[in-house]
């Protein structure tokens, strides 16, 4: 399937030309048809040699710009209707403008009522307006829907259209932007929406996205076409069947999305782009990976339209092709994007770039197109390509214009190794929801606990780390080392996992991972007076060898617990329990003495064939039997194993 969107002045025959192509009536409500005005979005197809073509159907009237905008968002080629007995008017260029900014390079200029007046006039008029736009050539059917004169050949460059249409990506990451959301007596909530990527199957458990959080949903029946459908994929209009969600919690605007695949965004950097003067910046229109539909529409102070027109002042600076002013921009706006309008605040931070804080969080990817517009004077101030999704705190003086720095060397196209240099350290999954691709994404190399830390990074927090560790050892020599959660503090790491990474990345072989502690490599040794110590306490365990040293002894040795464990970490004593220390290897001495002891012994026994107190051999049999050395008996007593 294909889907388009028509655009054009009130009253040029858009909905008549819809229904003429495709026998249904888009005009869905009484009022409407009454008036023979479209107030709402409608939504037709018809069948085409290359296969269906489905069409929404926007109203002209400026007094419903933010429903056009809703229609158009999502949707990568236009009908251009303009009417050939009124030619271009103010809304159609309003239109334009929205198309423009959207970044819509493909459609087709119908002229309708051909019947009341020769079209040529209007099609000569309509290339003029569209010449500095990337609509500029695009075909131009006459006809008339009264008479059918000329409605074969637009389904003729109907069925050209849509055969140059790019194809969706099927393994793009869902977002259905919601532009309708009803019930259904027996079936209850449905929501439409055009799905510009991606599948979507019957039973898919998806994220919905509204302006007061997230939660999970099920897909309970699809239709597509007016027919029940198992799965759909992009680009398709299609009809969402929701499981035990109420009509109320949902409305156009929303967005199902995959889930765990998008960020809420709150506030964005962007670029701000004349209306003709989008070029090829940023991800091309549509609604899947890092494109995404963007939309917006406005005329003038004057009520003329600027696309095309080259004229003084804003318009005249969009026409042709020159960035916008941020500095120009009044402080607050409305963002269309999809099928949402929000309002936002606008903070100038380049001549062109601009953060925003959003009304509403919303799910946004690098290289999503948007529209500003402000609907006091009812003009499109910019396009807008978005630059990032995360960006960094402005706290600093001299912090924005770093980031406006930043910002111009940024092209709104997600690279895997820029955005992990930008950012340093981020999670994996961030940057995948940023809209970067996978295959980049694995280029980088596995991630830690999630997490990907860039090379220039590590080497600094490395270097912070080894700081860290030299001061704590110069303060404390008894004590060398850090713990590895302290270790990670001091690294600003978010995980203890990261350290070693950190360290490989960063050249570091002076520093060591081991039992739990981040260590330097060259030890300056253990000082003097603890080797002094340590001296007097071997001699007292050679004559005693189980004989451990009470507290008294120790305190006169000068060996609290930090020494003791300092010496225990380094293998010069063997801890039994706390306060009880024996040299290396005494427990397997202690062993060999016991074994002759026979095969059975009790704790008095082995107490007085080691030579020494309860309070030794209690703590010294129970750790020979933590090891599987010994064993209890049946009778109480202790057993070689």
């Amino acid at each position: 399937m294909h889907v388009l969107a028509t655009a054009g002045h009130v009253d040029h025959g858009k909905s008549t030309l819809v229904r003429a192509l495709t026998g249904m009536e888009p005009d869905r409500y009484a009022e409407e048809q009454r008036r023979g005005m479209t107030i709402d979005l409608g939504f037709a197809w018809t069948d085409l040699p290359s296969g269906p073509v489905a069409f929404v159907d926007v109203p002209g009237h400026e007094r419903f710009v933010t429903t056009m905008l809703a229609g158009v968002g999502p949707v990568p080629a236009v009908l251009l209707v303009v009417a050939a007995d009124e030619g271009w008017m103010p809304q159609t260029g309003e239109h334009v403008d929205a198309l423009v900014a959207l970044g819509v390079r493909r459609g087709l200029l119908v002229v309708t009522r051909s019947d009341l007046m020769e079209p040529e006039l209007a099609v000569e008029e309509a290339r003029e307006r569209l010449a500095d736009t990337p609509l500029a050539g695009i075909e131009a059917v006459a006809v008339s829907a009264a008479t059918g004169a000329g409605m074969g050949e637009l389904r003729a460059a109907l069925a050209r259209l849509v055969e140059g249409l790019p194809a969706a990506d099927d393994a793009a990451d869902v977002r259905l932007w919601v532009d309708r959301a009803f019930t259904i007596r027996g079936a209850g909530t449905v929501v439409t929406g055009t799905l510009g990527a991606g599948r979507i199957k019957v039973d898919d458990e998806l994220e919905l996205a509204t302006a007061v959080g997230r939660r999970r949903v099920t897909v309970r029946g699809l239709q597509s076409l007016g027919a029940d459908v198992s799965r759909v994929r992009g680009v398709s209009r299609v009809a969402v069947n929701l499981r035990g969600v109420p009509r109320d919690a949902i409305a156009r605007g929303d967005a199902l999305l995959k889930p765990d695949a998008w960020l809420a965004v709150s506030t964005l950097d962007g670029r701000l782009v004349g209306l003709t003067g989008f070029g090829d910046v940023g991800g091309a229109a549509g609604d899947g990976g890092a494109g995404g539909g963007g939309s917006g529409g406005g005329a003038d102070a004057g009520g003329a339209s600027r696309a095309g027109t080259g004229g003084a002042g804003t318009g005249g600076a969009m026409a042709t092709g020159v960035g916008v002013d941020a500095d120009t921009l009044p402080e607050e706006l409305m963002l269309h994007v999809g099928s949402v309008a929000t309002p936002v605040r606008v903070r100038p931070l380049g001549t062109d770039t601009v953060r925003l804080r959003l009304g509403r969080p919303l799910s946004l990817r690098i290289g999503d197109r948007a529209v500003l517009r402000d609907p006091g004077r009812r003009v499109v101030a910019a396009g807008l390509v978005v630059l990032d999704v995360r960006p960094p705190e402005l706290r600093r003086r001299g912090a924005a214009a770093a980031r406006a720095a930043a910002l111009a060397e940024m092209t709104g196209r997600p690279h895997a190794s820029g955005e992990l240099a930008r950012r340093g350290l981020v999670r994996r999954l961030d940057l995948r929801a940023m809209g970067v691709p996978v295959a980049d994404l694995d280029a980088l190399g596995p991630a830690t606990a999630g997490w990907l830390i860039a090379p220039e990074v590590a080497v600094e927090r490395a270097a912070a780390l080894a700081d860290v560790l030299a001061a704590h050892d110069a303060a404390d020599p008894v004590d060398p080392g850090l713990p590895v959660e302290a270790a990670r503090r001091a690294a600003g790491l978010p995980d203890t996992r990261l350290i070693e990474p950190m360290l490989r990345l960063a050249e570091r072989t002076d520093l060591v991972v081991r039992d739990g502690r981040v260590s330097a490599v060259a030890r300056k040794g253990t000082p003097a007076a603890l080797q002094a110590a340590l001296r007097s306490l071997r001699a007292d365990l050679d004559a005693a060898p189980f004989a451990a040293p009470d507290a008294d002894r120790l305190a006169e040795l000068g060996l609290g617990p930090r020494q003791l464990a300092a010496l225990v970490r380094t293998g010069e004593l063997l801890r039994v329990a706390d306060g009880v220390v024996l040299l290396p290897g005494a427990d397997d001495k202690a062993l060999a003495v016991l074994a002759g002891l026979g095969p059975e012994f009790t704790l008095s026994e082995a107490r007085q064939a080691l030579g020494t107190s309860r309070r030794v051999a209690v703590p010294l049999l129970e750790l020979l039997a933590r090891t599987g050395r010994t064993a209890r008996t049946p009778s109480g007593g202790h057993r070689i194993t």
